[in-house]
């Protein structure tokens, strides 16, 4: 009975430290889980500490001050760019005197000069259409004036600009309007001042430059005027051989000789019919 009363005892006392042991490490566990989320929580709740902003290196300072010296580079070469295109009445003054010395006239001498910088032949049909341009009164003169009008409505202050102008002044020959009062300029710009006409060799060479390359009939008309009586061409003859070659046909066969044709041209016609018959 002692030995019953004995185990019974026994098994009390360790099913006790068995329960306690459990519970223990139940606490232990739910301990363990508490400071963990604890933890957790604190080390989210926590704010991000400031982001420290990057001190600029020396390599950097050097970098930011180069780049600031090439815009002002840029902005300088920029504003010299526009300077060089922008025409300058100064400069316009200065390539006059390159040419005319100490006087406010371009001569012969200096035209030479000037024609041979802008590697035009004097003879070209682009010198008559610079001269009209400039509204020149005189054949082998410009004068300051005249020079500076007309270089500044060209925009022109040197000679490489007008180099790069003489495409545009030959293209004005092929507007009909613009042709037709070149021509007419032509007239009173080649003949001497106290005359009203223009003697017969300035006029052949005048027609040759105007009208040399553009009408077939030239050459024909021009050995008519070789062969002919007369010695000048006044303005009303010269404004119709312009009508003349640009309406008549090259067979003259639309031409009336009840018009309104100066007799020069009757003449012409008459001459050119003789000779194709004979």
């Amino acid at each position: 009975m002692h030995s019953d009363a004995s185990n019974f005892q026994l098994n009390s006392h360790l099913s006790t430290l068995a329960s306690i042991h459990k519970i223990y490490h139940t606490l232990h566990r739910l301990n363990l889980t508490e400071d963990v989320g604890s933890e957790t929580t604190a080390c989210c709740s926590r704010a991000m500490p400031p982001r420290k902003k990057r001190r600029p290196t020396a390599v950097d300072d050097l970098s930011a001050k180069k780049s600031r010296q090439d815009n002002v580079y840029r902005k300088q070469e920029t504003l010299q760019i526009q300077e060089a295109e922008a025409f300058s009445s100064k400069r316009c003054l200065e390539w006059f005197y390159e040419y005319a010395g100490c006087d406010d006239v371009v001569g012969p001498e200096g035209m030479e000069k000037f024609c041979e910088d802008i590697g035009v032949e004097p003879e070209n049909v682009v010198m008559l259409v610079l001269a009209w341009k400039l509204d020149a009164q005189s054949m082998g003169y410009f004068t300051l004036q005249e020079w500076l009008k007309g270089m500044g409505s060209l925009q022109c202050d040197s000679t490489e600009k007008l180099r790069n102008s003489l495409d545009y002044l030959r293209s004005v020959l092929i507007d009909a309007t613009s042709f037709k009062l070149i021509y007419r300029y032509a007239f009173d710009f080649a003949r001497e001042k106290d005359q009203r006409s223009l003697d017969l060799n300035t006029a052949k060479c005048m027609l040759g430059l105007l009208l040399g390359k553009t009408w077939p009939l030239f050459p024909v008309f021009n050995q008519f005027l070789e062969q002919s009586k007369y010695k000048v061409i006044n303005k009303d003859q010269w404004c119709n051989v312009l009508e003349f070659s640009r309406t008549i046909n090259l067979d003259l066969s639309n031409y009336d000789e009840d018009g309104a044709w100066p007799v020069l041209l009757d003449e012409f016609v008459e001459w050119y019919k003789d000779r194709e018959m004979s």
